[in-house]
């Protein structure tokens, strides 16, 4: 077996996994937090929505924010609770 390879399914008690989960638990709900400010802005401050969109062009600049951010960083932060409880059950 390669010498990196063998490292890299080692590890042992007490030492720290660096495989992303951190990172991807940070940036998933940092995603999905300003995707979900943005739709309360949106409904709340820049003039909510009506059944042909946002009122303002700042309505519609949140509606597009959130609209990006709440499914890619809730897929993120999914991912991310995955490997946190894949992590644990391999310890």
């Amino acid at each position: 077996m390669p010498r990196d390879r063998q490292n890299y399914n080692s590890s042992g008690p007490g030492t720290q996994s660096n495989d992303g989960t951190r990172q991807l638990l940070q940036w998933g709900g940092s995603m999905l937090g300003a995707g979900l400010l943005a739709a309360l802005l949106l409904v709340t401050v820049l003039g909510g929505l009506t059944h042909t969109g946002a009122s303002t062009n700042t309505g519609w600049f949140a509606l597009i924010v959130a609209l990006m951010c709440i499914p890619f960083g809730s897929l993120l932060l999914a991912l991310g609770v995955a490997k946190w409880a894949r992590n644990r059950r391999l310890r």
